[in-house]
């Protein structure tokens, strides 16, 4: 009787447990249906703008189309990138070409967006116009000092009229920022420039460059340090001018389809009787409209932007021209642009004096692939083409260096030999720190022997962002040598290969495939051998002419012609240019009779581009920057012409963008440059898009961790900080497949909280059962266990 009142007991008292927990359970569950229903309230309140920003977001089953998406912070949505296609339209006429660019913004979400293209253009290219197209009509751009552009931009920006910025990072690299591009709408941006002609060896050619290759940007080191605010602290001094400017995000080829596609049409007019006319890297058609016409277009409709298209040609047998006059008036002013091939200098000219060559070639991870053989090539090419009794040197940079005979040796035949089979083991890989290794070929190779002539052969694709320090060591220790570049690969950065030649007293020589080799290496020996013309000056007789370009004229070499452009103070003028130098030991002289010049179009263009060229070249001898800056944007603005201190911006009257919509905005993505090795550039950690190697830092962010720099690499601008994920490297940047609509993608877009809330639940549900049921059984074995006592069990 009593074992079974202890059973009653229990069973009372288990009922009181488990209704304690079900008590508890259902207070639990209440409490998680009110956090539930504030979660649901909050975001059925929550504000337009978050509304808005939501609606700019899209789900992988969402896209209808292949497209570019970037992790939000939102989990389950993604940014959709503005995409773009250019279609570029060049007219040549005799040594001047007009080229215009037309960029073709659209956003393909359903948000409203901001969208960067940074994008490269000839390093000689006079930028001075940009439109902007909004259904039928065109808005041109105004060209205003570079701040005021900005603040012009960015105050429509905010009002939420359509806008579009062009400005000059470097000579060769622009941003082109296009605000408020609504849902699936689609902005047009046209830019024109002009440009000179190449000429060298009897060849004409024209350069469009389509990809800013992924820059090494040192980062910053204190070299002098200088204490000017009395506080006791410096700050270390940038070697990379706007490198947040000249970054952008590029794309894994191996798990993205290329982008950006473009279509290209040449218009040439030489002027003269054509012979041969090629294309060196893309496939194209060529149709023939007379003996001095030609009209080039791309086989295909359009190609990826990953590498330079390049044009050459020569004229006909007998029909080279040797010199040439052209003029345009401009408000009162006549621009004159000359250019003359002098002859070449006699056999029976003195033998070339001995030769000492420094030869520094990049093995960097930029230079892998192709690159590097053609380097690994040119080298040997180079190396075996010394006479006896030269002196050479090979040094090798990457993010170390190597002076491979510490010093510079005879070119004996066991020399070579050993030069040659080091150059043929290299291989590509680490960082591009360039500078180490130029002081190493400038500052360390001993005194330049009697009756010598030293040269520094320099072969690189560029990929650095810290030309100014190179551009320095150069003018300061450059002493009696000269430096010749040689760009390698398929998007050399040739501003820096074209500027440091021009400063070193050498000549630039682009190599794009393992074709042209030979070809341009041979032309490089010729002008290795001895300058072909000396101490060039330019004078008018009966006119003053102050302002010539290039100023100082620069020496020649084999088969270049002397070019200059000048502007004179009144309309048509009567007199003639002289034009005076030495062909080894031997005066030169050519004179033009003004009076005979051609009708030109641009000249102006390309004369004030020259102008600025030379105020920035020589940059080093002014002690006022501010007065330099003055200078060049007399110059800009009197012209039209983008530069380092003027930007080109137009404003639509008309806001578009309703006031409660947020704004988005991304750098649109590059491709890597044809040929180029992914892994080699951004190494198992990908680095900051926009291209820092491994084994180097590339972003302000030098001591940042991985993610920290990489968002701040793609990340445009504040705005697209409260939508973006922090991890969008290239290999995060998500590329759906074409027609993804046909295709089962997984739905991974949820709601965060809900599941979150609803995980909690389950789990201290199972939690909280467990624990009565523990309980229960404890009570249970108790009162078992003191029955049985009880009666003697």
């Amino acid at each position: 009787m009593f074992l079974e009142d202890e059973f009653i007991i229990g069973r009372i008292r288990a009922r009181r447990i488990s209704v304690s927990v079900l008590v508890a359970v259902t207070a639990f569950a209440a409490c998680i249906a009110a956090m539930l229903a504030l979660a649901s309230a909050a975001r059925a309140g929550q504000t337009p703008q978050a509304s808005a920003q939501l609606a700019a977001l899209v789900r992988p089953n969402d896209v209808n189309s292949g497209s570019l998406l970037f992790p939000s912070k939102e989990p389950g949505f993604y940014v959709e990138a503005p995409r773009l296609k250019s279609d570029v339209a060049i007219d040549v006429s005799g040594p001047i070409a007009r080229v215009k660019v037309t960029q073709r913004f659209q956003n393909p979400s359903q948000g409203w967006v901001e969208g960067t293209y940074v994008f490269p253009l000839p390093d000689n290219s006079a930028v001075d116009a940009l439109k902007m197209q909004i259904g039928e009509r065109f808005i041109e751009g105004q060209i205003k000092p570079r701040q005021e552009a900005r603040e012009i931009y960015e105050q429509a920006k905010a009002e939420g009229k359509k806008t579009a910025l062009l400005e000059q990072q470097r000579p060769n690299i622009f941003t082109n920022q296009v605000a408020n591009i609504g849902p699936g709408e689609t902005i047009v941006v046209q830019i024109e420039y002009q440009q000179m002609i190449h000429q060298s060896g009897g060849e004409f050619s024209l350069r469009f460059p389509m990809v800013v290759a992924p820059r090494y940007n040192p980062a910053p080191i204190v070299q002098t340090v200088e204490f000017n605010n009395g506080a006791g602290f410096a700050t270390p001094r940038d070697p990379v001018q706007n490198r947040d400017k000249i970054e952008a995000p590029v794309l894994d080829p191996r798990e993205n389809a290329r982008i950006n596609p473009v279509a290209l049409t040449v218009y040439l007019k030489a002027g003269f009787p054509l012979g041969d006319v090629k294309s060196s890297f893309h496939a194209v058609d060529i149709s023939q409209d007379g003996d001095q016409a030609r009209t080039i277009s791309l086989k295909a409709d359009s190609v990826p932007a990953d590498k330079d298209f390049e044009l050459t040609w020569k004229a006909a047998p007998g029909k080279m021209p040797s010199a040439g006059l052209f003029h345009e008036v401009i408000d009162g002013k006549t621009y004159l642009l000359a250019f003359v091939t002098p002859p070449t200098a006699p056999d029976a000219a003195a033998p070339p004096a001995r030769r000492e060559v420094v030869f520094v070639i990049d093995n960097s991870g930029s230079m892998s692939g192709p690159s590097i053989e053609q380097a690994r090539q040119s080298l040997a090419l180079a190396i075996s083409k010394l006479n006896p009794d030269d002196r050479f040197n090979v040094i090798r940079f990457d993010d170390t260096m190597t002076d491979y005979f510490k010093g510079l040796v005879t070119a004996t035949p066991d020399n070579r030999e050993k030069a040659i089979a080091y150059v043929r083991g290299l291989t590509a890989d680490g960082g591009t720190e360039m500078l180490p290794a130029l002081q190493a070929a400038l500052r360390n190779q001993g005194p330049v022997a009697s009756g010598a002539l030293r040269q520094v052969v320099f072969l690189t694709d560029g990929a650095i962002g810290n030309e100014q320090q190179l551009f320095q060591e150069i003018t300061a220790n450059r002493g009696d040598a000269r430096v010749f570049t040689v760009g390698i690969g398929s998007a050399p950065n040739t501003y820096f290969m074209t500027k440091a030649a021009e400063m070193g007293r050498g000549t630039f020589t682009a190599i794009g495939s393992t074709d042209q080799v030979a070809s341009r290496m041979g032309e490089l020996f010729a002008k290795l051998r001895n300058p072909a013309m000396t101490d060039i000056t330019a004078t008018f007789e009966g006119i003053a002419a102050e302002n010539i370009t290039p100023n100082p004229m620069p020496d020649l070499y084999s088969g270049e012609p002397v070019v200059l452009t000048a502007e004179l103070p009144e309309e048509r003028p009567a007199g003639k240019l002289q034009i005076i130098g030495k062909t080894g030991d031997q005066p030169w002289r050519v004179e033009m009779d003004i009076a005979n010049a051609a009708d030109g179009s641009g000249i102006s263009k390309l004369w004030a581009r020259r102008k600025i060229d030379d105020l920035e070249a020589r940059a080093y001898e002014r002690q006022d920057p501010a007065a330099l800056d003055k200078d060049i944007e007399t110059v800009a603005l009197a012209h039209h012409l983008v530069s380092r201190v003027t930007s080109l911006v137009a404003v639509d009257v008309t806001p578009s963008r309703p006031a409660d919509q947020p704004l988005g905005s991304a750098k649109l993505p590059l491709n890597l440059p044809d040929g180029w090795d992914f892994d080699k550039v951004s190494g198992e950690n990908p680095a900051p898009l926009g291209g820092a190697e491994r084994h180097g830092s590339a972003t302000p962010a030098g001591n940042a961790g991985p993610e920290q720099a990489e968002t701040q690499a793609l990340v445009a601008s504040p705005e697209i900080a409260n939508m973006m994920a922090a991890a969008p490297t290239a290999k995060a940047a998500t590329m759906i497949a074409q027609k993804s609509s046909t295709v089962n993608l997984p739905q991974t877009a949820t709601r965060a909280d809900e599941q979150i809330i609803r995980g909690l639940t389950m789990l201290l549900l199972a939690l909280t059962a467990a624990s009565g049921l523990a309980v229960w059984r404890r009570r249970l074995k108790r009162i078992i266990a003191v029955g049985a006592k009880r009666n003697g069990l």
